[in-house]
């Protein structure tokens, strides 16, 4: 049925002379002002103008590559992504000259949204009709929001961070979920998927928070962008930190639940803005990890991979939301309508 997967992502700079290109590819047609890139590329330029991610992403590469030799499963793995290098056109044009005729497709967003999963559809079928009618037929895996080796891996996080804070403490500490802020226009467009970023990132964060259930938790959002006229999902991560602090939490642990492996949103949106947020108001920071390479998360893809494989193989989903559907229905994950 399948003779490849792809691994796709949302790529980022590797060296200094990498940030404004790819700042440009993120934002073409945005008519994002030149000022607002400069102070992102600063962002990455404070880590040496690299992103985390592409490593992290050759990791996962190798690591799915093992677990299906592993497991007998003779699938090649090739990796694209929508920003950087390499590009998804480009890997999917490869793989049209290796032969390949039907892939699955693996992508690093948990989630549905239009950035989060319709635009990567559309990333698929631009690639798709440049190389024409020899382009590999290309089938995206479900979400996964749900499955137990997203969940279970930051779960062991927040674990980790509450023994490390104590017993004595874990009282005022209390636990801030954090995901990509969109505009509230596309987090609520009607269609077959109206409302479900939020709804799977809720049904998420109460499954990872089970695993502490004395401890009170919020859903809140980083990396907003955009005219401050335009609304988007609230509350910002720091305007929660404040929130809590007000209530009495000494500790906090903050969980990048919206994040598969390290940003540089993550690495500067929650470890260096939040961080300093929680500092001023006299709160400790602890923020755990993204699932990454975790051999649970690992085992995850092979699984979706399976399911698709063999229509008997069990789908594991831990809320009532899931499992997602395998074929978006027309209209899903629509971008936001114009202003």
């Amino acid at each position: 049925m399948y003779d490849a997967l792809l691994l796709l992502s949302f790529g980022g700079p590797e060296g200094p002379d990498d940030v404004m290109p790819f700042l440009a590819n993120v934002t073409r047609g945005r008519n994002v002002p030149p000022e607002r890139l400069e102070a992102v590329a600063a962002h990455y330029h404070h880590f040496g103008g690299s992103s985390p991610i592409n490593e992290q992403n050759r990791a996962l590469l190798a690591a799915i590559r093992a677990e299906f030799e592993a497991h007998g499963i003779e699938l090649p793995v090739y990796w694209g992504n929508r920003n950087w290098t390499p590009y998804v056109a480009d890997t999917v044009a490869a793989m049209a000259a290796d032969g390949v005729r039907r892939a699955l497709v693996f992508v690093t967003s948990a989630y549905a949204s239009y950035s989060a999963c319709r635009q990567y559809q559309d990333d698929l079928a631009s690639a798709a009709a440049a190389i024409g009618a020899e382009a590999p037929a290309l089938e995206k895996l479900r979400h996964f929001f749900d499955h137990p080796g997203f969940i279970e891996p930051q779960r062991d996080g927040v674990q980790a961070a509450l023994t490390a804070i104590g017993p004595d403490r874990r009282g005022a500490t209390r636990l801030v979920f954090v995901a990509h802020s969109i505009p509230t226009a596309m987090a609520e467009r009607a269609g077959p998927s109206g409302g479900l970023y939020v709804a799977q990132l809720t049904a998420a964060a109460g499954l990872v928070a089970a695993a502490a259930p004395d401890i009170r938790w919020t859903l809140a959002y980083s990396s907003r962008s955009g005219p401050p006229t335009t609304p988007w999902l609230e509350p910002d991560v720091n305007d929660a930190l404040r929130d809590i602090a007000r209530d009495g939490a000494g500790d906090v642990i903050v969980v990048p639940l919206g994040f598969v492996s390290d940003h540089i949103e993550v690495r500067w949106d929650l470890d260096v803005e939040a961080a300093a947020t929680a500092a001023e108001v006299g709160m400790r920071f602890h923020r755990t990890d993204p699932p990454a390479a975790d051999p649970r998360f690992v085992a995850m893809v092979r699984e979706l991979v399976v399911e698709r494989l063999d229509p008997a193989a069990p789908r594991r989903a831990l809320s009532a939301l899931g499992p997602s559907h395998d074929i978006c229905p027309q209209g899903c994950c629509l971008a936001a309508p114009p202003a």
